[in-house]
Order: structure tokens, then C-alpha cells, then sequence
């Protein structure tokens, strides 16, 4: 296990810190269903949970092989907001162990800037990170690709080796290593501990025991 001092924490959003993705996947596999494209929900979260918006649609297109026509991402995102408005909440435990945490922190997901500060607003943790939120908007390249993780830290003047990324999904998982940081993967949502295990990571399931685990990095 890496050892080196703590500089920065980067969560994800979706998934870390608000209990959107269960809500989300029952919303794309009805939208790909739609477009002709029949998946389960463990498949959409094998191909797409943790990808952003744009590597989705790129994805969704090359399997239609046709283009997807003007205002669809807009449509998918109301019906995400529909979903949402009445049922997101943030992951059950985050909210104590973001008043435990004493290192910086930011966010870094693959959802746009909209989308984020849309969920974020609506379960109240929008003011927590106002202002070091970034997105794979900010990128050319999103997960599993290392530009965003390490745009966070370039802007929150951290080293790639100070930072641990609180991941929960394959592919940001993949990112966080291929930045050279460290990661505490949450098993807790959709996707299972055995696919995020792995170098300098450790899994956990239960939000209420991410500072302790933070520790184990520091010491």
C-alpha cells in the first residue's frame, strides 16, 4: 500500500456522494430500449456507469450506427431531473463523514456542470464544494482516462501521488490508477467490491467508516 501524506480527497459525485445511480439506470434502460438497443440494468452498469455524457453517446451511436437525433441528451436529462426531484438523496452516511474529514476535498465526475450542480443543489451539498467542482467537461479525454483527476489536483495544488479519489465505479477506478492515486473504492452502490479491487485501493461498503479509512492512508 502507497504510503504519502494526504493532500487532497476527490469524490466522484454520482453514486459517492448522492444515491443517483439506481435511480439513473432504471431511466437509461428505458431510453435504450427505446432507441432499440434492449439492455439490462447490469449491462448498462458493466458499459456505462462512470463514463461521461459524451464517451455514452459516442458509444450508444456506434452501436445504432446512426446519429442520435438533435435534443435527445436534453431529453434524458429532464427525465433524469423527473427521477430525481422526488426521490435522490445524498448516499446514506456521506454526510457524517464529510464533517469528519479535515483534508481538502473537491469533486470530479463525469456528469456535466448542469447535472451536478442540479443534484448537488437538490440534496444540499452543493455549498460544501462550491467552486472545486470539476467535470468532464473541463476534459477532452473523461474516465477512464486520467485528465480529470489530475485537472482536479493541478487546480487544488496537490500532487497526483497526495490525493485519494473516492471512487465507485469500473471505469473511475481505472482513472484514479492510471493518475497515480490512491483509491478508496465504495462497494456499497451497483458495482460489485471484486471489480474495483485492486492496486493501492481498498474497498468498503460503508460510507460511515471513510475518514478511519482515510487514516490508513495517512499514517
Amino acid at each position: 500500500m502507497a504510503v504519502a501524506p494526504v493532500e487532497l480527497v476527490i469524490f466522484d459525485c454520482d453514486g459517492v456522494l448522492i444515491d443517483s445511480e439506481r435511480l439513473a439506470i432504471k431511466v437509461d434502460v428505458v431510453v435504450l430500449g427505446e432507441l432499440g438497443w434492449r439492455l439490462s440494468e447490469a449491462e448498462v452498469i458493466e458499459r456505462f456507469v462512470g463514463r461521461s455524457d459524451r464517451d455514452a453517446r459516442a458509444a450508444i451511436e456506434e452501436h445504432l450506427g446512426r446519429k442520435l437525433p438533435a435534443g435527445w441528451a436534453d431529453a434524458v436529462e429532464h427525465r433524469y431531473r423527473e427521477a430525481f426531484a422526488t426521490a435522490l438523496t445524498p448516499v446514506e452516511g456521506v454526510l457524517d463523514a464529510l464533517d469528519r474529514i479535515t483534508h481538502p476535498t473537491c469533486v470530479a465526475s463525469s456528469a456535466t456542470h448542469d447535472h451536478l450542480r442540479y443534484t448537488l443543489e437538490l440534496t444540499g451539498l452543493y455549498h460544501r464544494f462550491a467552486g472545486r467542482i470539476f467535470s468532464a467537461d473541463d476534459v477532452a479525454m473523461g474516465k477512464p482516462a486520467p485528465d480529470l483527476f489530475l485537472l482536479a489536483a493541478e487546480q487544488m495544488g496537490a500532487t497526483p501521488g497526495g490525493c485519494v479519489v473516492v471512487e465507485d465505479s469500473r471505469y473511475g477506478v481505472q482513472a484514479a490508477r492510471a493518475a497515480g492515486m490512491r483509491v478508496l473504492a465504495f462497494a456499497g452502490g451497483l458495482t460489485p467490491g471484486s471489480v474495483l479491487d485492486g492496486p493501492d485501493t481498498i474497498v468498503f461498503d460503508d460510507m460511515h467508516e471513510l475518514p478511519s479509512l482515510l487514516e490508513r492512508y495517512a499514517r
